[in-house]
């Protein structure tokens, strides 16, 4: 039997099935369609717009037709997200994205019956985290940015007009053009209130705008990758249970247990709870500022937990001076870089701006072996600037063989046997290198 002859090629074409789409798709159809399907706020950007440029190459490796992006939200419940008890908290985060997925599962279904080819970024989890230097293929906070569903805020959270920091996103790739696209809203939620900054338990959000993403995966995403990573380690290492329970607890134990078999918690947030952003959460704190920082605000900062950090890290000394009755637990670090490249790029979340104050240095570093790559790192006024090749005059210059330099980084190789062995070479102030090191966690 000829393929045209088949019968369901037949009934296809009979119906008009197989016939090409022509012009783009009514943006207003597909906005409507989105908050059928269980959305609660919507946009659209089109793929090639100037913002996304660094996003493109992984929304086409999850779907190289896209050419649309729909970007919709769904609230959270906010007591939940604002109780101290973190169960609470998380059942809420977990839920709604699931509710997401759910959303952005049905949007597809609903384009497919049209005809129209599309794909759903996955919010949150599963990740690609076997993708070295990024865990995520999409990222959806641009993406609703540029489709005027909100803007960052100092938590590095969208904060949305109407919804406030309490909502989760989606994305949904549209392998055809809209008939109109969304731009980004032409006003700034955030309130300058500063309470995200008073919250955070490792000091992670800065006044300033800055933030220390590695003290926030250190603590906040304790129970995730980073918590697993340091569990096995420390079964590897441990000679007995006796020596296993001196760096894990039965209550941290009975965690770990609690997130492989049910989902990770997250161990603060409370970035997002204390917010009071958006039209819909911002009456009280406008009310009565006082009693909404007495009843949101310090039940987090009071309440007694441990406080994960890395050695000497900003973290560490926050936590400490901002909350005594707070336990701090060190922690080993678990991102180790996997090349000279990722490790450049790896380096501004690894900084450490309150270590840093004091140094101003430009550093020319050469790397051998394995990877030639140059690079110019400059420390000043607590501020961090990496520029391929060698730019300027260098203050000190170091050489290193890529291999032992990474093996350094990663804690598995000491530097002053590099030094030794002239596998890192360095001249100039060797005060100014050691400063270096100590810039970093």
């Amino acid at each position: 039997m000829k393929m045209d002859n088949h019968p369901t090629v037949v009934k296809v074409r009979a119906n008009g099935a197989a016939q090409k789409r022509s012009g783009p798709i009514d943006a207003t159809f597909l906005k409507d369609l989105a908050l059928e399907c269980g959305a609660d706020d919507v946009g659209l950007v089109e793929v090639n717009r100037p913002a996304l440029e660094m996003d493109r190459p992984y929304i086409g490796k999850v779907f190289e037709p896209a050419k649309s992006l729909l970007s919709f939200v769904i609230r959270m419940n906010r007591e939940p997200v604002r109780s101290p008890a973190r169960s609470v908290a998380n059942q809420e985060f977990h839920a709604v994205y699931d509710d997401v997925n759910d959303t952005a599962r049905r949007i597809v279904r609903a384009l497919e019956a049209q005809g129209i080819p599309a794909c759903n970024a996955v919010a949150a989890f599963p990740m690609e985290v076997q993708l070295p230097g990024r865990g995520w293929m999409v990222s959806h906070k641009p993406v609703a940015v540029e489709a005027g569903l909100g803007m960052i805020g100092l938590h590095r959270n969208v904060i949305h007009p109407k919804f406030g920091s309490f909502v989760l996103l989606g994305t949904i790739l549209i392998g055809e053009e809209a008939t109109a696209y969304d731009k980004p809203i032409d006003y700034n939620p955030c309130l300058g209130c500063n309470l995200c900054v008073a919250a955070c338990p490792v000091g992670a959000i800065k006044t300033d705008g800055g933030f220390d993403f590695m003290s926030c995966f250190t603590h906040n995403y304790r129970e995730f990758l980073g918590n697993f990573g340091d569990w096995v380690h420390t079964l590897a290492d441990a000679k007995s249970a006796k020596d296993y329970r001196k760096r894990f607890t039965d209550g941290e134990t009975a965690s770990i247990w609690q997130s492989l078999s049910f989902k990770p918690g997250y161990k603060a947030a409370y970035c997002l709870a204390v917010c009071p952003a958006g039209e819909d959460a911002i009456n009280p704190f406008l009310e009565d500022k006082k009693s909404y920082v007495k009843q949101v605000l310090r039940p987090l900062t009071e309440q007694e937990e441990t406080v994960y950090v890395l050695p000497h890290s900003d973290a560490e000394k926050h936590a400490g001076q901002r909350f005594p009755h707070k336990e701090i637990k060190r922690v080993r670090p678990q991102i180790r870089p996997q090349s000279v490249d990722m490790l450049l790029r790896m380096m501004p979340l690894s900084f450490q701006r309150g270590r840093a104050k004091g140094v101003d240095a430009r550093y020319h570093w050469t790397f051998t072996g394995d990877e030639k790559i140059q690079a110019t790192i400059e420390i000043k006024d607590s501020q961090l600037t990496i520029e391929r090749d060698h730019v300027g005059e260098a203050d000190i210059t170091v050489t290193a063989d890529s291999a032992t330099w990474l093996k350094v980084v990663s804690r598995e190789y000491n530097v002053l046997a590099a030094l030794a062995l002239r596998k890192v070479r360095v001249k100039g102030d060797m005060t100014l290198f050691r400063a270096f090191g100590k810039c970093f966690v």
